[in-house]
């Protein structure tokens, strides 16, 4: 298994591009997800998207909570089929955007339908904490960050946090 990856920044190019779909779903795909579980696990965080971690590709992983207690899950090549009209607000915050966290307004349920990492497609539904992760993660894959959210007027109260980020995330390209 990999070593812990690298998180990219808010600033590096990659967070903005949209990902490609995963055509093989194969051991080298299986180890991605499993380092992306680790680091997920090592950076306190809840959720993780591949091109967070250098990978342009359309999965991701999130933190599910059951009744075996906590896990990770893998959502290769999701797809979001269904969002409520109901709406709620929840603060988020991001890996790729260190010590900034911000109130977000999603649907609160959602269905996505995804293969899992045997290439099984699968379906899941959720109104609770793993719908916001997935919405965000998601959000990830299309090259957009949880403060495209923001209104104008919040952005600009972070942005010299945002602007001190980036420079950082030029030492990564």
């Amino acid at each position: 298994m990999r070593d812990e990856l690298e998180v990219l920044l808010y600033g590096h190019p990659m967070l903005r591009e949209t990902c490609v779909k995963v055509e093989r779903i194969d051991d080298e795909l299986r180890d991605l997800a499993a380092a992306m579980q680790q680091t997920m696990i090592q950076e306190r965080g809840i959720g993780l998207a591949a091109p967070q971690v250098g990978h342009p590709i359309r999965m991701l992983v999130a933190e599910q909570r059951g009744p075996s207690g906590p896990g990770a899950i893998c959502l290769v090549n999701p797809e979001i089929v269904f969002f409520s009209h109901e709406r709620d607000s929840y603060n988020e915050g991001c890996l790729s955007l260190p010590e900034i966290y911000a109130d977000v307004d999603r649907p609160v349920r959602i269905k996505v339908r995804f293969q899992g990492l045997d290439g099984q497609e699968r379906e899941l539904e959720d109104d609770g904490l793993l719908s916001r992760i997935i919405q965000h993660e998601f959000d990830h894959l299309e090259g957009t960050l949880f403060v495209d959210h923001l209104s104008l007027l919040r952005r600009r109260l972070i942005a010299k946090k945002l602007k001190a980020i980036a420079s950082r995330a030029r030492q990564q390209v």
